[in-house]
C-alpha cells in the first residue's frame, strides 16, 4: 500500500473545497457590490480570488519559505535526515521532496508545495536537536503523509482564499458603512451586508480550521502506517507540544500548516475548540497508541 491509493479522493475533495472557498468569495463580492450600487466589488472579488489562487498554486512553497527565513540542505550537510527522508519517501512511492532549515529552538515542521513533484519539508534546528531518530521518523512520515494526501495544496492556497474574504469584507466596512443611501430598505441591506461582512471572516476562519484538523488525524494515522511504529509519532508530538520555545515568524494565518501549533494554542472554553488549527494533542497521541 502507498499514500497514493486515497490521493485522487482527496485531490477531488482539496478542488471541491477550493471551488467552494471561491463561491464564497463571489457570493460576498456579489451582496456588498448590490449594496453599495457597485459592480466593482464583484469584478474586485473574482479577480483578487483567482489570480491569487493561481499565484498560491505556483508560488506558495517560495512564499511560506522565505517568510520563515528557511534554507535548503543537501545530503551531505545532514546525512541522516537526508537518508530518513530519502528511505521514507521510496516506502511511500513518493518522489524526494526538497529539505529545508528553520533555525530556531522550537521543535516543529511542515510540508508544502503544489504537488508531489514540487514538494518541500521544511523542519527546525530545534526538532532535530531534540528528538531521537524513532521520533524524527515519525515526523518526516507525517509530512510525507501531506504530500501523498495532495494537502500541501489546499492548505496553501486556503490561507489566501480566507485572507481575500477577510479583505473584502474591511473593504466593505471602510466603504459600505460611510454610504448614505436614500432608498426604502436601504439602511435595512447595509446593516445585514455589515454583518455579513463582520461574520464572513470568522465563519472562513473555522472553515480554515476544521479543515486543518482532519487532515492531521489523517496524517497521523498514514505516517503511522508508513512507519510502522505509531509510538515514535506520539511520542514526538508530546515532545513537541510541550516544548515552551517560540518560533518567532509563526503567524496565525499559517499555524496550521506544522504538525503541532507554532502558537502554542491554549484552550480556555468550549468554543475554544472551533478556533484551534490542530487537535488537541492528547486525542492524537491516544488514537496513535491505539493503533494495532
Amino acid at each position: 500500500m502507498t499514500l497514493y491509493d486515497q490521493a485522487d479522493s482527496n485531490i477531488r475533495k482539496t478542488w471541491f473545497l477550493i471551488t467552494g472557498f471561491l463561491i464564497f468569495i463571489i457570493a460576498l463580492g456579489y451582496l456588498f457590490s448590490q449594496v453599495l450600487d457597485s459592480y466593482i466589488i464583484l469584478i474586485l472579488a473574482v479577480v483578487i480570488s483567482v489570480s491569487i489562487s493561481i499565484t498560491s498554486y505556483w508560488k506558495s512553497d517560495t512564499i511560506v519559505l522565505k517568510s520563515f527565513n528557511a534554507s535548503p540542505i543537501e545530503k551531505k550537510d545532514n546525512p541522516e535526515l537526508y537518508r530518513i527522508v530519502e528511505n521514507l519517501s521510496i516506502t511511500a512511492g513518493l518522489p524526494i521532496p526538497k529539505i529545508f532549515i528553520i533555525e530556531s529552538e522550537q521543535p516543529n515542521a511542515f510540508a508544502t508545495g503544489r504537488d508531489p513533484e514540487h514538494a518541500v519539508i521544511a523542519v527546525t534546528s530545534g526538532l532535530l536537536k531534540k528528538l531521537k531518530k524513532a521520533e524524527l521518523e515519525g515526523v518526516i512520515a507525517h509530512e510525507l503523509s501531506h504530500i501523498g494526501n495532495r494537502d500541501i495544496l489546499l492548505g496553501t492556497v486556503i490561507v489566501i482564499l480566507v485572507g481575500t474574504i477577510a479583505l473584502l469584507s474591511d473593504l466593505f466596512l471602510r466603504v459600505g458603512l460611510g454610504k448614505k443611501r436614500s432608498n426604502k430598505g436601504g439602511s435595512v441591506s447595509i446593516t445585514i451586508a455589515a454583518i455579513a461582512a463582520i461574520l464572513a471572516p470568522l465563519a472562513a476562519g473555522i472553515m480554515r480550521f476544521a479543515i486543518s484538523r482532519k487532515r492531521e488525524y489523517l496524517a497521523d494515522s498514514s505516517g503511522a502506517l508508513l512507519t510502522r511504529y505509531p509510538e515514535g509519532l506520539a511520542r514526538a508530538l508530546e515532545k513537541i507540544s510541550s516544548d515552551q520555545n517560540v518560533l518567532k515568524q509563526a503567524k496565525n494565518n499559517t499555524a496550521h500548516l506544522f504538525i503541532s501549533s507554532p502558537l502554542k494554542e491554549k484552550k480556555k472554553g468550549i468554543m475554544s475548540g472551533l478556533f484551534m488549527t490542530h487537535p488537541p494533542i492528547e486525542e492524537r497521541v491516544r488514537l496513535l497508541r491505539e493503533m494495532k
